[in-house]
């Protein structure tokens, strides 16, 4: 049975169960599983063919143990989990017309039309099947750069065993994102709408962090997380590596080139333990705008955490990407004390420079570009006007990263990530199409419904969010779980 282990050394081994329902290791690390299963090309081989949840239950069972669910359940958290998306095969991959051999990987059909939802259908699902099964009650707290927390909210609506409280930072999101959050009317769910964030949803999670930290609170309303922080959304993200690949290959073994918008590392670290698990993958393209956290890894050797830019792709708007301190752990050997240097290092100076062997050892496989605003927005007018196919400007950045890089990538195909539907970004697309109009491919009839709905939101200013939070939470627990 696989156990879990902290990526800083701190505390002892868990199980599954304990690892997804904590979110943070005791030691405030990752949870990381103590082995990556192996994935032969016999296993591929059978796997090709399969629909995504089939190919979502053998990924996740090699990870799972029966004991702790057993194949029936497994099927049917998998089956309540992917019910509610638009596409029969939950993650269609769109040949482009204009480059070779190149898809786009469309992640954004579920029911907040964005690549979240894939991982945290899955996940808020299968906690609250814990929680049912142990008769509990848990309080998420998430930060989000505008789909994290949609997603969430969806997913935990109506659950008698969780609350969730979405935090997102007000005015660095569009109205479409926040909207997706505000009129849900479920007693279960609190947006809070935080102004004044310099560092944009970086500075939510810090106060996260803090409570975390206090202890009788967080024992109290029983936190947890569910954002990226959490092994099982990292786990469940596997699944679309394999089933991108799987979709495009002729032949088992083939490799490809995948390139990923990317902020907090969170989807990528997924790819990474994929390829880790001997998925055949040659080249991650780490595709960042303009706040280039990963490229400076990736190109520098450098973890540093430079102030914040609003960009067209602002759900990747992130400074502090720290799902790469998971991935690490696998890429030197699982030196849990060169881990904890690390992080205690950039948390007291803002930036770590890594050695040359380190940077050697995880930048294998991997190359990064930071994409300009005018590239991400021309490449969206490019494919639209060229090809009548309209991407958001997340998936814009990967498909510009991609050409950027492919005279170094090679001739393998090629998966491009879209990772949101274009109506959650509106004035973006209007922007990059020259037009006041929006064409029906930038719409979506959830996204319109909302614009007519009553919201119900917490306000709050940054430089309090800590102590009000302590309020409305703790206030909210005794008036509905008694004291």
């Amino acid at each position: 049975m696989i156990q879990y282990v902290s990526n800083k050394g701190g505390g002892k081994p868990v199980g599954f169960e304990t690892a997804i329902l904590d979110g943070f290791a005791a030691d405030g690390g990752f949870y990381v599983p103590e082995t990556l299963p192996k994935i032969t090309k016999e296993q591929l081989n059978k796997w090709k063919g399969l629909s995504y949840v089939e190919l979502a239950f053998e990924v996740l069972s090699l990870f799972i143990d029966r004991s702790i669910i057993s194949e029936l359940e497994l099927k049917n958290i998998l089956k309540t989990a992917y019910e509610p998306f638009e596409k029969e095969d939950i993650i269609p991959l769109h040949p482009l017309k204009s480059r070779k051999d190149t898809y786009i990987m469309e992640l954004f059909y579920g029911p907040t039309i964005s690549f979240k939802d894939v991982g945290l259908a899955f996940l808020v699902n299968l906690v609250n099947f814990f929680l049912e099964r142990k008769k509990e009650h848990l309080t998420l707290v998430v930060a989000t750069t505008g789909d994290t927390g949609p997603a969430t909210a969806y997913f935990t609506a109506g659950k008698s065993n969780l609350d969730a409280w979405v935090l997102y930072p007000k005015g660095l999101i569009t109205e479409e994102q926040e909207r997706q959050m505000t009129t849900l009317q479920h007693a279960n769910i609190h947006p809070v709408g935080v102004s004044n964030c310099p560092d944009g949803a970086d500075d939510l999670d810090l106060v996260i962090a803090k409570l975390y930290a206090n202890k009788p609170f967080k024992e109290k309303l029983k936190l947890s997380s569910v954002n990226s922080i959490n092994w099982g959304r990292i786990m469940m993200q596997t699944v679309h590596y394999f089933y991108g690949y799987l979709q495009v290959v002729d032949t088992i073994g083939e490799q490809v080139n995948m390139s990923v918008p990317s902020g907090a590392f969170g989807n990528l670290c997924a790819g990474g333990l994929a390829r880790e698990m001997g998925l055949p993958i040659k080249y991650f393209v780490v595709a960042n705008n303009k706040n280039a956290c990963l490229h400076r890894i990736f190109s520098e050797g450098r973890f540093s955490k430079e102030d914040i830019i609003e960009t067209p792709s602002s759900a990747i708007d992130i400074l502090v990407p720290s799902n790469f301190w998971r991935f690490l752990y696998f890429r030197i050997d699982k030196n849990t004390e060169k881990i904890k240097k690390w992080v205690d290092e950039f948390n007291s100076s803002g930036t770590v420079t890594f050695d040359k062997e380190t940077f050697e050892k995880y930048s294998k496989g991997f190359k990064s570009y930071s994409a300009t605003d005018k590239e991400t927005l021309d490449i969206i007018n490019e494919l639209y006007t060229s090809e009548n196919y309209l991407l958001d400007p997340h998936g814009a950045v990967a498909v510009v990263a991609a050409d950027q890089l492919k005279e170094t990538l090679g001739n393998e195909k090629l998966i491009c990530f879209a990772t949101a539907h274009p109506s959650k970004f509106p004035e973006i697309i209007k922007r990059a199409l020259h037009t006041d109009v929006l064409p029906q491919a930038a719409t979506h009839a959830s996204i319109e419904l909302a614009k007519e709905l009553c919201e119900k939101v917490h306000l709050c200013d940054h430089a309090h969010l800590e102590k009000a939070l302590l309020h409305a939470m703790e206030t909210n627990w005794d008036l509905t779980k008694g004291k």
